[in-house]
Formats: structure tokens, sequence, C-alpha cells
């Protein structure tokens, strides 16, 4: 073990503050999260920036608030030169990893400006809200602009649910009595269980993956911090 502390981030997307049972929701149980909350401390006043994702998170990478950082909705990228968490803690030797979705949107225009290639070291930091991306996964693709492989497609496609696309096709799609695939973007399929088991949807992956990175930066000796950040229980799952 590290001599400094590890910090272990978590974050959710489109988590109602109210949906769990340590808030006192009567009918959903959350058990883990309800163990996490009884050894410590629950902010019961602490508001979003925004409405919608891309701003509300890169509030949080900056502790900054929207109309300050710059990135007022999403597709908005966040400016070249704001310091984010990432930056900060690499600043005093710990190694930050992100594992799962931010919706960072790198600043091209200005990566350009000051003649930061995006593959360089610099230039994946830049574009990743300052984290190494040891797994990034938005959960938009492959029919969008993010990486058109991802590596949770394999894992899928591995595990024998094939497709053109597996996380639209099984992880994204729920499934009727008689095995007909319904598109998980309509609500109205909301009632139907996914076309996978649990073991294999994001969740349980990406906690695996992010279990990954932390069993090797301890073999490493290095201190660390962990953004295991889900993409659930965002619509529409």
């Amino acid at each position: 073990m590290t001599s400094k502390r590890n910090v272990l981030f978590i974050m959710c997307d489109q988590l109602r503050f109210d949906y769990l049972g340590c808030a006192g929701h009567k009918r959903l149980k959350t058990p883990n999260i309800d163990r996490l909350a009884s050894r410590g401390v629950r902010f019961t006043n602490a508001y979003v920036q925004s409405t919608v994702c891309g701003p509300s998170r890169m509030s949080a990478y900056t502790g900054r608030y929207v109309r300050s950082h710059g990135s007022t909705h999403n597709g908005v990228p966040l400016r070249v030169g704001e310091p984010t968490l990432g930056d900060h803690l690499r600043e005093v030797g710990v190694r930050t990893a992100l594992i799962g979705k931010t919706h960072m949107r790198a600043d091209e225009e200005g990566m350009e400006r000051l003649g930061i290639a995006r593959d360089s070291i610099i230039g994946v930091r830049v574009a990743e809200c300052g984290f190494e991306p040891f797994e990034r996964d938005d959960g938009l693709h492959p029919s969008t602009s993010y990486d058109p492989d991802p590596a949770y497609d394999s894992y899928l496609r591995e595990h024998g649910f094939d497709a053109e696309n597996p996380w639209e096709h099984w992880a994204n799609s729920g499934e009727g009595g008689n095995g007909e695939n319904f598109n998980g973007w309509l609500l109205i399929h909301a009632d139907k269980p996914a076309r996978i088991p649990e073991e294999h949807s994001e969740t349980p992956y990406m906690t695996r993956r992010a279990m990954r990175f932390i069993e090797e930066a301890e073999a490493k000796g290095e201190a660390w911090c962990a953004h295991l950040s889900y993409i659930k229980p965002h619509w529409p799952y």
C-alpha cells in the first residue's frame, strides 16, 4: 500500500437525489450506497450546477460555476487551460484515471492554436479533463463521433453478444416475452428486461475495469485516484 491516501471518486448519471434508500425512498433498494452513506457524510444541501450533463460534470471537475468555466451545454468544450481535479492531483504525485463517462468535449480549436497535438501526453490529458483515460465510455457508440470500436463492445462480442453494434443491440435494448428486440431509447419499452445478463451489463463491467486499475496502481506502489463514472441510471436504463 502507498503512504498517501487514495481516492475512489464514483459518479452516477442522472440519479435523482431522493431515489436512494438512505434518502428515505419507500420502494427503491440501494443497500450498497446506503452502507457507504452510513459510514460517511451525506450532503443534503448540495446542488448540481446545470440541468444538463456536460456543464454539471465540468463544474464537478473544475470546482467552478458554469458561467466561470464556460462549458455551457453538452458539446461545448472545456477551454484549454482550465485546471481540473486530475491536474491538481497529478501535481502532487497522484495517478488519476477515468473509468467510464465524462461527456468531455475537447477544445480542439484551442489546442490547435497552442500547438498541442491531440495524441501527445499533454493533448490526451487536456482532451480528457486532466484524467488518464484508462477506459472512457460515454455510452453513445459506435454510430456517433465517439470511439467507433470501444472495449465494451469487444467484451460483449467475446461473450457471445455479437452484432454490428453490440451495445445498441444487446446492452441498450429490451427483450419481449418472445425474444423480440425493443429499442431501449423508447420509454414505452422501459418495463422490458435487458437483453444481457446483469453481470455483462456496463455497470459491473466498468466496476471490474476500475478494480483492474486499482490493482495495477497498487502493484506499482502508486498513489491513485480512480474516477469511476457510471452511465446508469441515465435514460433509457
